[in-house]
């Protein structure tokens, strides 16, 4: 089997004297969707901030092709090609739709994410371009959020509950795209609260509980009892 494009090995994560992870292990190969679920509190936001630098990191714990890239600062990851969309999306409210993607192409990573092709995925962005951020639905500033990221020309790109605070026709919708972007050589991590939709979309899943990877396996293959028991520790 080829290396995997992301390997997590016994990653741990603090606040003070809590404990949020507890050597979690993950992989991500080339192509594909992997989703992580879990309830609140279950430790996926914290897991995508160790991987891109927000939280410390032993040097070997994480790998992301090839290279151990642990304890990075988030700006040397960006440029290695590994880009997160926030939870909240974190847009800059001042800036209009435009300005919100040029930021994503600082990195100025090669590749064929343009302006021209964000606006072809998404395209009432081109319609709105001189639109302030602020001013947009909540499923148009998501669409901006994961545009920025594609701005940087990412081999993987990480979601954090890209659902949160959306419609559900929404939220099918904002999905409905991760397909044309993992088709056009982008692999993808998608955190989720949403069971359903992450089986939906995602060629395999890990599964949350208390810092911990509960259950993984692809999403084929795992009962929705499993889901359910590994979910809420049952």
């Amino acid at each position: 089997m080829p290396d995997p494009l992301l390997r997590v090995r016994g990653v741990e994560a603090f606040y003070g004297d809590f404990q949020a992870l507890y050597g979690v292990d993950i992989e991500v190969a080339r192509g594909q969707i992997v989703a992580i679920i879990g309830a609140n509190g279950a430790g996926k936001s914290t897991l995508l901030n160790s991987i891109v630098g927000l939280n410390p990191a032993g040097r070997s714990a994480i790998s992301f092709n090839g290279a151990d890239i642990g304890g990075e600062p988030p700006h040397q990851i960006v440029r290695r090609g590994l880009t997160i969309v926030p939870e909240g999306r974190r847009l800059f409210a001042s800036l209009n739709v435009e300005e919100n993607l040029l930021i994503g192409a600082e990195v100025k990573r090669s590749g064929d994410w343009t302006l021209a092709k964000v606006y072809e995925l998404f395209p009432v962005l081109r319609e709105r371009r001189h639109t302030p951020s602020r001013s947009l639905s909540g499923g148009q500033q998501q669409m901006v959020a994961i545009g920025r990221a594609l701005m940087s020309n990412p081999a993987l790109l990480l979601c954090d509950e890209l659902s949160l605070g959306l419609a559900p026709i929404v939220v099918k919708g904002i999905y409905g795209y991760m397909k044309a972007i993992v088709a056009n050589d982008v692999s993808a991590v998608i955190v989720e609260q949403d069971i359903q939709q992450a089986l939906r979309i995602a060629d395999y899943v890990y599964c949350m509980l208390e810092g911990r990877i509960a259950l993984h396996g692809r999403a084929g293959s795992l009962s929705r009892e499993a889901i359910a028991s590994a979910y809420f520790g049952v």
